[in-house]
């Protein structure tokens, strides 16, 4: 008896040792599959990283380009295209304009009235709607019929108002997301689609004239008096309310810039025809590119499945369309070299399925267990997945967002040093320490992006003061607007009737 009890100890405790031996062997793949994690995240991190040299060294290298793009056309990256838009909207513009503005992913439908002061600006209806994918590779009779038809519901809606009773024909303002050659106010060729759109045939073909031709075709009284990129109406809004703005910039499902610039300083436009001695130049600005930027193989992968690779590489770092999709490359590898998200699920390797919005609720969720990140990576085909690796999502949302917001406040910082409102003195010297010299600047800022993303807000401000230094920061006013550029664009509509009525006195 006593010899069967010490052999089934000694079997118990081969047992146990065998079993302890599992537990640490697997303890230990866990740990190391957690190192290798956890060097993924600083090979990430190090390669994300825009220290304050670096940014400078790209506001020296945007400025360098606006004024190459201003010397000849197809000498910059640049495209610093003329947007024909010389007298900004002062507060005295009178009438009922409308507006209808085709964004990345939306598009809205505005009717404005205004009383010929400031404070009588009235915005009497407006409509928000996104943009079915259907239409993103449709022709452009689809695609402006669409258009024309939401306009025609929209002015439907009106009934008897005091226009319709009037024998006026309604002025709209085509406020237009996308690269166009502009030849006047009210004209303009696409260059190129962006943000997801593939309309081949439109290539070449005169914007306004587009909407204009589907308008008729619906026997809709309506004028396209005005062609306007989303970035010039922004800067109209907000010129409109503070006379101080002297670029605008939107954030939104892609990036773009615009500022006011001298005219003598347009060189590849001889003798431009302005009467206030400026002009609004559009920069298209996604399409900046430097040596400097930091580029990673995620941002490699990324423009290469693009339907325009190799193009608007500052734009695919910074622009609402991308930056979820860069996330979730970043998760989709670190899942293809460690098991710590679980087995890869077919959803989280489809492009572009986790969206700007679901990176800033994760990167922003304060719940003590990440309610919202376990949410959304369940949503992705990443279930239960502990509070440790949750972490890892929030601070690779942290990583994407903080570069993208850098690298947004470098080109603002450049268009800043091209006008001489960084604070430096002139070109190659040193910083002016004097107050005097530094003007107040207002930047007008618009998009989902900027207004929704608490996080990447919050980085863009610390970024420009980082590069600007805080005396010249306090006097930089970022001034965030909401439906800027749809109104904006009625009320340039209005400052242009305005000038052509005072011209024909």
């Amino acid at each position: 008896m006593g010899r069967v009890l010490v052999m089934l100890t000694a079997a118990a405790a081969v047992v146990a040792c065998s079993v302890a031996t599992v537990m640490v062997r697997r303890r230990v793949r866990r740990r190391r599959k957690w190192r290798k994690v956890v060097r993924l995240l600083k090979d990430l991190e190090e390669s994300f990283e825009t220290p304050l040299g670096r940014l400078r060294q790209m506001v020296d290298a945007i400025a360098v380009e606006m004024q190459a793009g201003l010397v000849s056309e197809g000498g910059s990256k640049l495209k610093m295209l003329l947007t024909f838009v010389d007298d900004l909207p002062n507060g005295s513009e009178r009438g009922t304009y409308y507006a209808l503005h085709l964004g990345g992913s939306y598009f809205r439908i505005i009717r404005v009235h205004l009383g010929g002061q400031r404070s009588s600006l009235e915005v009497q209806d407006i409509e928000r709607h996104s943009i079915p994918t259907s239409l993103l590779n449709s022709t452009s009779e689809v695609l402006f019929d669409f258009l024309a038809s939401s306009l025609q519901r929209f002015i439907e809606k009106e009934g008897h108002e005091s226009i319709s009773s009037q024998d006026v024909k309604r002025e709209l303002a085509f406020t237009f997301s996308f690269p166009v050659k502009q030849t006047s106010l009210s004209s303009g060729v696409l260059i190129k689609w962006t943000k997801g759109f593939a309309i081949s045939e439109m290539a070449g073909e005169d914007i306004a004239e587009c909407l204009q031709g589907a308008v008729d075709r619906r026997g809709l009284d309506i004028h396209v008096a005005a062609l306007v990129n989303d970035t010039v109406g922004a800067l109209s809004y907000g010129h409109y309310h503070d006379p101080d703005t002297i670029a605008a910039v939107v954030f939104g499902t892609g990036s773009n810039a615009c500022y006011l610039e001298r005219t003598d300083a347009i060189i590849k436009c001889q003798n431009p025809r302005t009467t206030s001695g400026s002009m609004v130049v559009n920069m298209e600005w996604g399409n900046f590119w430097s040596s400097r930027l930091p580029r990673t193989s995620y941002d490699i992968e990324l423009d290469a499945e693009s339907l325009n690779s190799n193009d608007m590489g500052f734009e695919k770092m910074i622009g609402g369309m991308y930056l979820g999709d860069i996330v979730r490359r970043v998760i989709l590898r670190m899942s293809q070299e460690s098991d710590i998200f679980g087995p890869i699920s077919s959803i989280l390797s489809t492009p572009f399925v986790l969206r700007t919005n679901s990176v800033s609720a994760m990167h922003e969720d304060d719940t003590p267990e990440l309610h919202e990140v376990a949410t959304i990576l369940k949503h992705l085909g990443v279930p239960k997945v502990p509070l440790k690796v949750r972490k890892l999502v929030v601070k690779i949302c942290d990583v994407v967002t903080r570069r993208a917001a850098r690298l947004a406040a470098a080109g603002i910082s450049g268009i800043l040093k091209k006008l001489g409102r960084d604070g430096s003195v002139g070109e190659g010297r040193r910083r002016s320490s004097d107050k005097q010299m530094m003007r107040r600047t207002v930047v007008a800022v618009e998009g989902g992006l900027y207004s929704n993303y608490r996080m990447f807000r919050e980085y863009l401000d610390e970024a420009l003061s980082d590069i600007l230094g805080e005396d010249v920061a306090r006097q930089v006013v970022i001034k965030a607007m909401e439906d800027g550029s749809s109104i904006g664009s009625a009320l340039l509509l209005a400052s242009s009737h305005s000038v052509r009525t005072i011209s024909n006195i």
